[in-house]
């Protein structure tokens, strides 16, 4: 019964290697996932311009605008975490 538990766990570690990119495909990889940060950093940056824009616009009458614009806030915040975090949060899933 101990040999074959152990064959067991001799194949299960077969069976989960390290990652490792396809040859030639890491440079892309690499350039494409710099692009996709950059494009949630620029939208985050839009995203609390605006919300900043409705809070100054929906000051005077418009109390709804002002508000959803403070409400904005939070949700731009957080997916700015979400675009800086998300290669330690997959790699924490991941291993």
């Amino acid at each position: 019964m101990t040999a074959l538990f152990t064959t067991v766990i001799i194949l299960a570690q077969d069976l989960d290697p390290n990652p490792q990119a396809p040859p030639g495909l890491a440079p892309f990889a690499s350039d494409f996932l710099s692009w996709l940060k950059w494009g949630g950093l620029v939208a985050g940056i839009g995203g609390l311009m605006v919300c900043g824009i409705m809070m100054a616009a929906g000051r005077r009458n418009r109390s709804a605008m002002a508000a959803d614009g403070a409400a904005g806030i939070p949700w731009n915040i957080a997916g700015l975490a979400v675009v800086s975090l998300a290669a330690g949060i997959a790699g924490a899933i991941l291993t």
